[in-house]
């Protein structure tokens, strides 16, 4: 019928949604979670790190698959069933306390991720530039900020009802069945005639697209330290799990902005640059966190994260498109891949780093350097 017609607000208000869900919660949720999980199961750094790179790896292996010419055609059905199984996964997460369970869910959860963000950005980044407002790409980016600032609400709530870090679990998965079903109402599937049925060739070999790819993946080992462990740091310095809310709901408020925000400085500076200078900011969040004493570092460290994070991963994506003009889905695929290899890694490393000296500071300030090479090797001319 005429679903072809379809506002471009309506498709960026699903792509919001997907996000919410697929990163909001399906992969962020564990950072608010973690430290009820570490005092209740006496979780090492170690472990914590452990299971969060499960869901990178997950997250890596997804989007490798993804970037494959076997989803041509497929990409609404796949989506759809992958923002379910984030519902069902994270719900999985109540069930057990065994860490090799822990391990398994967060890995499936993690491929399930990648394929909703992969497929479901593909088909609304492709009905906004036929519709011409690529702009509202920035609504959908900012649905990561209402995912994390959504569900961080909800476990303060839980917290305050001493109800366990099971139900925080349980009730996120329901916060996600109920996304699943506004994105199937939201977003229809594109009519057959109008789907795309020529493969997409190879993305180009040039130092401009190598640069953005490795500068990815720095990004993605910076930033993921703190947007795992922020809220285990603020247990550690004993503030308090109302605190502990306010913080990641703080960094979940400053995403639903940034893409937009950043988008403004790129207009005036270029998207690489604004993406150098993104990238330079968080490392001063993430350096904040651990440096400044006090409820003062987390919360500024939070805000900073939250206020670049995602739109560095905007931004990135963005000029790999615009690199790869013939070949977006393997662009943002290959783009996703490198970023899941700094997300695996990060988490691992921070863990190790952690349990060996007692404290966050130093995994931090590894991070916030790496995020600096991120910036220089992607404004790096020539």
């Amino acid at each position: 019928m005429a679903k072809a017609g379809r506002s471009p607000l309506i498709y960026a208000l699903g792509g919001m949604v997907t996000m919410a869900v697929a990163m909001g919660i399906g992969r962020f949720v564990y950072t608010p979670i973690l430290p009820g999980m570490m005092d209740e199961l006496g979780l090492s750094a170690s472990a914590a790190g452990w299971i969060a790179s499960s869901n990178y790896a997950g997250y890596l292996l997804g989007a490798f698959l993804a970037a494959g010419n076997w989803g041509q055609g497929r990409e609404y059905p796949v989506a759809l069933l992958s923002l379910l199984a984030t519902a069902i996964l994270t719900g999985a997460m109540a069930y057990t306390s065994n860490v090799p369970a822990f391990l398994v869910i967060r890995f499936l959860a993690g491929l399930a991720s990648a394929f909703a963000f992969v497929f479901l950005s593909t088909i609304v980044f492709g009905r906004l530039a036929k519709a011409g407002r690529p702009d509202l790409q920035a609504v959908h980016f900012s649905g990561v900020g209402v995912g994390i600032a959504t569900s961080s609400l909800m476990i303060a709530a839980l917290g305050v009802a001493q109800a366990g870090w099971q139900a925080s679990w349980i009730w996120a998965a329901i916060l996600a069945a109920v996304g699943f079903v506004a994105v199937a109402l939201l977003i229809d599937r594109e009519p057959a005639s109008a789907t795309r049925v020529q493969a997409e060739p190879p993305l180009p070999r040039t130092p401009a697209m190598v640069r953005i790819i490795v500068g990815y993946g720095l990004f993605g080992f910076g930033y993921i330290v703190t947007a795992t462990f922020l809220v285990a740091i603020v247990r550690q310095g004993q503030m308090g799990s109302l605190f502990e809310a306010l913080v990641w709901c703080a960094t979940g408020l400053a995403i639903i902005p940034s893409v937009l925000v950043w988008n403004l400085i790129a207009k005036r500076t270029g998207r690489v640059a604004a993406y150098s200078l993104a990238c330079l900011v968080e490392a001063l969040g993430v350096i904040a966190s651990v440096a400044i004493g006090g409820h003062a570092g987390p919360l500024i460290g939070g805000v900073l994260l939250g206020s670049t994070f995602v739109a560095i991963t905007a931004l990135g994506l963005q000029v790999a498109r615009e690199i790869a003009v013939a070949a977006p889905r393997r662009a943002v695929a290959l783009m996703t891949a490198a970023f899941g290899l700094g997300q695996i890694i990060g988490p691992v490393v921070a863990g190790f780093i952690t349990d060996r000296t007692g404290t966050f500071t130093f995994a931090s300030l590894i991070a916030a350097a790496t995020l600096v090479a991120a910036a220089l090797v992607v404004g790096r001319r020539g």
